[in-house]
């Protein structure tokens, strides 16, 4: 079936084009024992051995309940406790849980393909070859990620939505700037920051097998990205002048508020007959999005401040969104058990498979015995 058949509102054309800026760079220097790359060239040596194929390593025969995919509980929902929930069927309740998880991965779609876009851009533009090589690697992570996505969408929802406005608009202010740091900060920093942040959420309450399993995975892949960013960014913006900084702190401050604006999922009470106003209203009273907002945070805020982003103006932002104190947030372990987690899951597996293996060589050892006698 085309995706255009799944979709709640069909996009507005089969594609979207963003005028391409900025120069294309090549690096005559080839030799990387330079010991100031080391890290960078260590970051490409993981995302080569870190590889893995979506279609293998996912068990993709776990069954999904599309009316139930994640395990929700009532309480989280937006309309629980309103005067739209009492009138609610349980079909009705099924109903909205499926169009939250559709919108939900819907948006991790869109934004993975928009992370490919950018990785892409970023090995085209960026002037140093060992960044190129390994932006290179996590073109391929986000293509992988993209794939896995749609494919639980289409085969395990059976609905997507389009891209929400807010996160468009992220995209194309990210793509639309001549400066190669720009694709970094928009998407290693910003966009992929908060995902991480959105997807471990999803992955630590779940418990459906799948996508926690697809999650945890994903976000295995992540954690090198978003160190793959600080390093670069952290390095460049030494050079840079305050006013070149100031540029840079007011594209976050924007971007925050657009990302945080983005998650109220109004586009799923829409669906469901609810005026926009009142939707946005009722999402701006729930106190789960108040404490899930705070939580999305939790992976760009220390890094803004590791990368050098720290002015004035910037932390009065962070003040008025209530997370000015995640700044001092530990990133490096978050980004250590992302990738323990992902491990531990595997490690889990493979012993089931293990033990199952084992069981079926018993008993065909007993069977052939019981043969002979």
């Amino acid at each position: 079936m085309s995706t255009r058949d799944l979709y709640t509102t069909a996009p507005s054309g089969p594609s979207w084009q963003v005028p391409a800026t900025g120069a294309a760079r090549f690096n005559w220097e080839y030799d990387m024992a330079d010991a100031g790359r080391d890290r960078l060239l260590a970051l490409y040596q993981k995302g080569k051995d870190k590889q893995w194929d979506g279609a293998t390593r996912i068990d993709w025969d776990l069954e999904v309940d599309p009316y139930d995919p994640l395990g929700t509980p009532d309480e989280v929902l937006t309309l629980h406790g309103t005067r739209h929930w009492a009138k609610m069927t349980e079909k009705d309740k099924g109903d909205l849980r499926r169009h939250y998880s559709s919108w939900q991965f819907s948006q991790f779609l869109h934004g993975e393909q928009g992370a490919m876009i950018c990785a892409a851009r970023i090995v085209e533009s960026v002037p140093d070859l060992d960044a190129k090589f390994y932006s290179a690697t996590q073109t391929m992570d986000e293509a992988r990620h993209a794939e896995i996505y749609g494919r639980f969408l289409h085969e395990k929802i059976g609905m997507l939505y389009p891209i929400n406005d807010n996160l468009q608009s992220l995209l194309g202010d990210t793509l639309r700037d001549s400066r190669w740091d720009m694709p970094y900060l928009g998407m290693q920093v910003l966009i992929e920051g908060l995902a991480l942040a959105a997807f471990g959420m999803i992955r630590d309450t779940t418990d459906k097998p799948l996508p926690k399993q697809i999650l945890a995975y994903v976000m295995q892949d992540e954690a090198r990205h978003v160190a793959f960013g600080r390093m670069a960014l952290r390095d460049y913006y030494k050079q840079l002048s305050d006013a070149e900084l100031r540029e840079r702190e007011e594209f976050v401050i924007e971007g925050c508020y657009l990302m945080r604006d983005r998650l109220r999922g109004v586009e799923v009470l829409d669906n469901f007959g609810i005026p926009r106003k009142e939707a946005e209203e009722l999402t701006e009273q729930s106190e789960f999005l108040h404490l899930f907002r705070k939580l999305l945070f939790s992976r760009i805020v220390p890094c803004v401040k590791d990368i050098g982003l720290w002015g004035e103006r910037l932390q009065k932002a962070y003040l008025d969104m209530g997370v000015f104190d995640l700044g001092d947030s530990n990133l490096d372990l978050l980004m250590t058990q992302d990738e323990e987690i992902a491990e531990r899951l595997d490690a889990e597996r493979f012993a089931q498979e293990e033990q199952a293996r084992v069981a079926e060589v018993a008993d065909a050892i007993s069977a052939g015995g019981t043969a002979e006698e």
